[in-house]
């Protein structure tokens, strides 16, 4: 997987400045009459200054598409990147210029690029975060080595007077009234690439996390319709024509001030779930860019968080909304531009951004890390060459294949472990102390469980296969030392051992503890030979490996690792007893495609006791 980095940023805020005084001039009066809670509503918000994309006569003097363009081209002239080189555009609007095509098309036919890949996110604020997403997984992925995202948003034309005076309104309703005075233009674009910059500092994207809240909460701000609480009332394209619609205020763009607090306290517990997974730590947040509508928004964001225990002081939080304006999906890239180009960042520092949207409720996060030009970003571990566990068996026909295809099914095993979480963060040493703890914590339930299961198949299996009956009884032996090992490297960790001992199962090792014991239960469970394949491959393979990793990152002892460390050697042995067991006189095919598909249902389900460590 490949790290990403944010090169390098620009942004459009068309025209000039317009502060408050001056909105009305822009905007219209309608019928005439100067708005009765526009001071109040400016008052909340705090919004100082603005920009609009149109002029006094309420002509537009840019598209939504030319706005993107602008900013782009002001993110391209400090990138190193040709326009040609580009490889992917991604954008995020509330409401493009046309209904068709997308967005992106639009932006794309306004740039003098080459061809590239386009995509279009079309939601309210957090559609640039989608854009953003959607170019950084295929940054990561290797499918591109560059990408551009901008956010983008054209909102005063739609709060022309004109527009109302149309439908012959004596008044414009609150819901559409608030969002006159809280809304404005601009864009922001951000350049990603592969690597970093060699211009200046890059912001390295750690991760993303976008959640929809739509499955519990109806629509707060939306066009389309005249009602949220009706889900089956006709939209704008189900009246008999478009004067009807618009006649109708259909097409006005409208919020529900009423769910707003609902917003802050969904964004707040998104957060708190971020603290919990062990994403986010508020002590090592340097910087937050936080995205709120309104200034009154910001201490009850705050309150929350400190409640819970997640506070961030004052002092590390960023936002330009009282001088550049709420400007929607655009907000969080022309606050990344500024901070970017403030000269306050230093090497090192991690800055969260925090975009909740209150269209149907989604919360959004992201975790940047300031990279220097001349940084060497910590290497992990090098990724050793993929290869099965040596098995010295017999040649002849039955047994070359099942040494074949256990060596398939390893190969697969070994390569699907490198993308599970808890192996990359010891591969690129971001592994943490706790998830140590919850490493061992959730190993020591199954590990404990190994030696019953093995115990249990040693009984079922007849007298007349008597060594066979012995390579399991030995391995009982190994599986108990074992989980007494692993106990005892968690309280050298200074950790009280009731805690493991009390632990539960996860529900990967759920599966697997449950597969084994059926497995186990049978008569003669010579199949579970696969099971033992993969298990004591672990041991030989990777767990030495592995513990050699998490030592020298986490800086332990041996005595708190050496549940891991001494498998290398222990399991020869233990292999060596596998190896016996299989080349047994009685081997057959059918008996060997039977410890083909145990292996391949272990290794599965072992992957999966991984990848839900913490989830019980």
């Amino acid at each position: 997987m490949k790290n990403v980095y944010i090169t390098s940023s620009g942004i459009y805020l068309p025209n000039k400045p317009i502060s408050n005084d001056k909105i009305e001039e822009y905007l219209g009066k309608i019928n005439g009459q100067k708005s009765a809670v526009k001071e109040r509503i400016l008052k909340q918000n705090g919004i100082k200054q603005r920009y609009f994309a149109m002029n006094t006569k309420q002509e537009s003097t840019h598209s939504n598409a030319q706005l993107a363009v602008k900013a782009i081209e002001k993110a391209m002239g400090k990138s190193t990147l040709s326009n040609k080189e580009i490889e992917l555009l991604s954008t995020g609007t509330t409401q493009a210029d046309l209904p068709v095509p997308g967005f992106a098309s639009m932006v794309h036919g306004g740039l003098d690029w080459g061809t590239c890949e386009v995509a279009s996110f079309q939601s309210v604020c957090a559609s640039s975060m989608m854009a953003l997403k959607n170019a950084y997984v295929q940054i990561k992925g290797g499918d591109k080595q560059n990408a551009v995202c901008v956010g983008s948003e054209f909102a005063s034309r739609l709060f022309k007077a004109s527009r109302f005076e149309a439908q012959k309104m004596k008044s414009v309703p609150f819901d559409t009234e608030f969002l006159r005075w809280m809304l404005s233009d601009g864009a922001g674009a951000l350049v990603l690439e592969n690597k970093k910059s060699t211009k200046g500092i890059s912001l390295k994207i750690e991760w993303m996390d976008i959640k929809s809240h739509a499955n519990t909460f109806p629509v707060c701000m939306y066009t389309g319709k005249n009602d949220n609480k009706n889900e089956s009332e006709q939209t704008w394209l189900d009246y008999p024509n478009y004067e009807s619609a618009s006649k109708a205020g259909a097409i006005n763009l409208k919020q529900d001030v009423r769910l707003l607090t609902k917003v802050v306290q969904t964004g707040v517990g998104h957060y708190f779930e971020l603290i919990d997974k062990g994403m986010i730590n508020p002590k090592d947040i340097d910087w937050l860019c936080c995205h709120y509508s309104s200034e009154y928004f910001k201490k009850p964001i705050k309150d929350l968080m400190e409640k819970g225990g997640g506070g961030i002081s004052e002092e590390k939080w960023f936002s330009n909304l009282t001088s550049k304006g709420n400007t929607g999906a655009a907000s969080i890239f022309i606050m990344l531009e500024e901070l970017m180009y403030s000269g306050n960042l230093k090497e090192g520092q991690s800055i969260l951004c925090m975009v909740p949207e209150s269209g149907r409720f989604i919360t959004s996060f992201m975790k940047l890390t300031v990279v220097g030009e001349h940084d060497e970003i910590q290497k992990g571990y090098p990724i050793r060459e993929i290869e099965a566990p040596e098995l010295h068996i017999n040649e002849d026909k039955v047994s070359q294949w099942l040494v074949r295809n256990l060596s398939r099914v390893w190969i697969d095993f070994e390569s699907n472990l490198l993308k599970v979480p808890i192996v990359e963060k010891i591969h690129n040493k971001t592994l943490r102390i706790e998830d140590y703890k919850l490493l061992l914590i959730d190993l020591r339930q199954q590990v404990i469980d190994g030696s019953q299961w093995i115990s249990r198949a040693a009984s079922n299996i007849d007298i007349e296969l008597f060594d066979l009956r012995s390579a399991f009884i030995k391995h009982t032996a190994a599986e108990h030392k074992d989980y007494q090992m692993l106990e005892q490297n968690f309280e050298n960790l200074g950790e009280d051992i009731s805690k493991i001992q009390s632990g539960e199962k996860n529900i990967g090792s759920m599966g697997l503890s449950s597969f084994m014991f059926q497995q186990a239960s049978k008569p003669n469970p010579i199949d579970l030979l696969g099971a033992m394949f993969i298990i004591e491959g672990i041991g030989k393979r990777l767990a030495a490996h592995w513990g050699t990793m998490i030592k020298d990152q986490l800086g332990l002892n041996e005595d708190q690792v050496s549940f891991f460390t001494y498998h290398g050697v222990a399991d020869e042995k233990h292999f060596e007893n596998l190896e016996k067991a299989l080349n047994h006189p009685l081997m057959h095919m059918g008996l060997a495609k039977e410890i083909v598909k145990t292996a391949k249902t272990t290794a599965l389900l072992y992957e999966m006791q991984l990848k839900e460590l913490g989830n019980y």
